[in-house]
């Protein structure tokens, strides 16, 4: 390693902040109490203070920096999934034999293993899957199946990227449309899409859906083995702590994907097609502290235009190119609660939206989204 990557080393660090959450969450299980609130404190309020504090970051790099100097970055992605194992199933062997904890507290000790391995752990999951490693995409079905979510690397890949923005997609939430109503059809929906998404794959090369070259084998695998591992190590109260945390983590998630394309829809060209996915298909935040956390997940219009770039490396883009959330994801998930606060800070920014790049639009209702024009900038 020459001194060249080694002067990369500053510009990587602000992204290790990941790491600071496990001493707490650590903290929190010896101390029991008060502590318990710290990680979900620290994670969602503590990061939007920190925005607030730090403000905006609009640059953005030079896409073809070259990989070797990204070294850094890609390592905390690497590491992560030792450290979360260890953290996941040192937690249920602690819990089940901490005399100090009531069940209470450890059912507030596990929301917080919950906010780390959703924060940090599928987050981590979610940029491994789009590299083209072979050890990189393991990580990620590793981290996936320790929170019981294994399908959604297939429902990411081939049906969200593809379908984004369209009623195809269960992962763009519709507009008006609450969370409560989204998260359990999305956790149907995804599930259901994400196995046509390899069968047909698979049958497109004259395969079974059954074969073994479906994931989906390797998905329930790797997640009986965790469950088995969490049952040996605390029993069914570890199991059902182990279940917990997944569940929390799948929920944070889900949140996410709800502000990152709220409202947000591609234009129909007629017999089928969609006009290509564009920056103005997602909803960014440009919040510098969050965006260090959640390794420039924030930067979403550039992910979905190119999906293959690392997250270093996503750039910027102004609002007239694409729209711009008013905090970062942490705090909108927070928002993204109550139903009635969101409508009031999303939907006027929905129409607005529609009226800066599709003013030719007026209908605008459910019945209509599958006959949009094509809009006058595609032409």
């Amino acid at each position: 390693m020459t001194a060249k990557h080694f002067a990369a080393l500053p510009r990587a660090l602000p992204f290790w902040v990941a790491l600071g959450l496990v001493p707490v969450l650590v903290f929190a299980a010896a101390r029991g109490g008060w502590a318990l609130i710290l990680p979900p404190v620290l994670a969602w309020g503590g990061f939007g203070l920190l925005d607030a504090a730090f403000g905006k970051d609009t640059g953005s790099p030079d896409p073809d920096t070259d990989p070797a100097l990204l070294f850094w970055h890609r390592l905390i992605t690497l590491i992560w999934f030792p450290i979360q194992l260890v953290l996941v199933f040192g937690m249920i062997l602690y819990a089940s034999e901490a005399g100090h904890l009531s069940a209470f507290e450890k059912i507030g000790l596990f929301f917080g293993v919950g906010v780390v391995t959703g924060t940090v752990g599928i987050n981590f999951s979610h940029e491994l899957m789009h590299r083209t490693s072979r050890l990189e995409r393991w990580l990620a079905d590793l981290l996936l199946a320790m929170v019981m979510y294994s399908h959604f690397r297939s429902e990411h890949l081939m049906v969200h990227h593809a379908k984004v923005g369209t009623p195809a997609d269960a992962v763009t939430a519709h507009y008006g449309e609450g969370f409560g109503r989204f998260f359990p059809r999305v956790l149907w929906q995804c599930l259901r899409s994400a196995w046509r998404a390899e069968a047909r794959r698979l049958e497109a090369r004259g395969y079974s859906r059954f074969d073994s070259g479906n994931p989906f084998w390797r998905y329930w695998s790797l997640q009986g083995i965790y469950v088995l591992t969490a049952l040996v190590l605390g029993g069914w109260a570890g199991l059902a702590l182990f279940l917990y945390q997944g569940f929390i983590a799948v929920w944070q998630l889900e949140l996410v994907n709800y502000v990152e394309h709220y409202g947000l829809t591609r234009a129909h060209l007629g017999d089928g097609r969609y006009e290509p996915v564009a920056p103005r298909h997602s909803w960014n935040a440009a919040q510098a502290a969050s965006n260090r956390l959640l390794i420039n997940l924030q930067r979403h219009s550039d992910h979905h235009v190119r999906p293959a770039r690392p997250y270093p490396l996503l750039q910027h883009y102004l609002p007239r190119e694409a729209p711009e959330l008013p905090f970062g994801y942490p705090v909108m998930t927070i928002i993204a609660m109550w139903p009635p606060a969101w409508r009031r800070m999303m939907n006027w920014r929905v129409r607005k939206w529609r009226a800066m790049f599709y003013p030719e639009i007026t209908d605008w209702q459910p019945h209509n989204r599958l006959n949009l024009p094509r809009p006058a900038n595609q032409a």
